[in-house]
């Protein structure tokens, strides 16, 4: 079994390319692939590897300037679900595009996994999903508002849009790990909303902490990773994913005439034209011909 650690901080960084390169060959040498972000605000990302290799890049990234409280969600795979180790340079580490947010200035309230079933129950809370349209499609608590956004950098326009619809309202918020809430949150004490809550360790967390029989979470969380989704228990979930778009999709929307392998799905055929899939059924090739040969197409 594979260690699968879902980790993000808010830290100022003076100088962020000085620390990619040392976490990049830390990571590789210790057997762990993965994606991290680092930029000026912080660090965000998801890796895999032998318990060892975990430890080791976890207790690298805790010694950099402002990061000790690191927050970490960690899950196990079968399989390794990454193809690579990536560690890139980025303006935010996950973008809002709102350039006055600040998370390490003043968030929401933290509330609890054994907590948060309470808080959501209460009449004057309104309870928000801050994924993305293809994330709440298969999961979200009981409930929740779909903001229907395509990607976090739209929920800024689409707050200013519905805000009157939750005058008077205390606004409870939740994402896959955390991250999304910390800058929504802080985003939207800036727009004068007095009382603003979100999910501790988000979702994955909560799936972890929460016995199922009381549980308000229906379906499966998206995660970006090979597995697709997670269940409670974070156990792996029944998703596949259409390598085109990205998206998950079900055993019976790869049976779609839509679907084909690393080409299209019923969510994207209508995206691109046929010069993209094209390329796309290039790509394929090359995955399935390193399939034969027992190897992995990373290209």
């Amino acid at each position: 079994m594979f260690t699968v650690a879902a980790l993000y901080h808010f830290t100022p960084f003076e100088d962020p390319d000085a620390l990619r390169a040392p976490l990049q060959a830390l990571a590789e040498a210790e057997g762990v692939m993965g994606t991290v972000l680092i930029a000026g605000e912080g660090i965000n990302g998801t890796i895999a590897g032998p318990r060892a290799g975990i430890d080791a890049v976890l207790a690298h990234i805790r010694g950099l300037p402002g990061c000790a409280a690191l927050e970490c969600k960690e899950s196990s795979a079968a399989e390794m679900p990454f193809l690579r180790m990536k560690v890139r340079l980025k303006k935010e580490i996950v973008t809002m595009g709102q350039p006055g947010v600040d998370p390490t200035a003043s968030v929401g309230a933290y509330v609890q996994p054994s907590e948060w079933n309470d808080l959501i129950a209460e009449d004057d809370v309104v309870l928000i999903d801050t994924r993305n349209d293809y994330e709440v499609a298969i999961g979200t608590f009981d409930g929740a508002v779909d903001p229907e956004t395509a990607s976090f950098r739209e929920f800024p326009k689409w707050w200013a849009e519905n805000a009157p619809r939750f005058e008077g309202k205390r606004v409870a918020m939740f994402c896959t790990g955390g991250i999304r809430c910390e800058k929504a949150s802080n985003y939207l004490l800036g727009q004068g909303v007095e009382d603003v809550y979100h999910l501790k360790g988000g979702i994955l967390k909560y799936l972890e902490d929460v016995p199922e029989e009381k549980s308000t979470w229906k379906g499966d969380c998206f995660v970006f990773d090979s597995r697709v989704s997670v269940r409670h228990g974070l156990e792996e979930g029944d998703y596949h994913l259409c390598y085109a778009c990205r998206r998950p999709i079900t055993e019976t929307d790869m049976e779609r005439s839509s679907y084909e392998k690393g080409v299209s799905c019923h969510q994207c055929i209508g995206e691109t034209d046929e010069e993209r899939r094209h390329r796309f059924r290039e790509r394929q090739k090359q995955v399935d011909l390193a399939t034969l040969r027992g190897t992995r197409h990373i290209g």
